[in-house]
């Protein structure tokens, strides 16, 4: 019984120590993570949609929180003024979600860009919606409000051959993109001139 009594007691110290080092490990790289997430996962979409700004958008961004959800905007500086941001949102896609990067101009309400950062979908048809700009270039101007839909449900997003389950998650993706874009808006301005030059 004692011996028992000594394996609890070591293994339980074993625990809460690996807990502590597991858990201070994290706490030291979450911003090693998180920096290496904007560089190389939606750092392209970002350079992509924002590419003549004047700025780094990597560097001038914000965060606004939503409960708890934290949304972060990329600030892109045209001719002096921020007026355009970027931030990514999801829609369920065949394989999985989808993240999609939805850059707006502020003045006009209108997409300067879209492109999608992550997914899981199939390799050569779904995973078009990142790599054909054709699928992309279609949102350039369009109004930011509203639903987005593909044309077979009757609305305004041509979707890639084979792939409409793709194409409606992109779709889903602004849906919920412009539901954040609107509550947050005075926010997003405010914040926005702060990096006006």
């Amino acid at each position: 019984m004692r011996e028992m009594l000594q394996m609890v007691i070591v293994l339980t110290i074993l625990s809460v120590v690996s807990g502590g080092l597991l858990a201070a490990l994290k706490d030291n790289t979450k911003e090693k993570i998180e920096y290496q997430q904007l560089v190389f996962v939606k750092g392209p979409a970002i350079r992509t949609i924002l590419k003549d700004a004047s700025n780094d958008p990597i560097v001038d961004r914000f965060k606004l929180k939503d409960g708890d959800t934290e949304h972060s905007f990329f600030v892109g500086v045209f001719d002096g003024k921020a007026e355009t941001v970027t931030f990514e949102s999801a829609g369920k896609g065949f394989g999985g979600d989808i993240g999609v990067m939805i850059g707006v101009n502020l003045t006009d309400d209108k997409i300067v860009g879209v492109g999608v950062t992550t997914h899981q979908e199939t390799p050569g048809v779904g995973s078009l919606a990142k790599t054909d700009p054709a699928f992309a270039a279609q949102f350039m101007g369009m109004p930011f409000k509203d639903q987005f839909s593909v044309k077979t449900d009757g609305g305004q997003v041509d979707s890639i051959s084979g792939a409409t389950v793709t194409s409606r998650g992109v779709a889903l993706a602004l849906s919920d993109a412009v539901k954040i874009y609107e509550k947050f808006k005075p926010q997003i301005a405010d914040k926005a001139k702060e990096f006006s030059k």
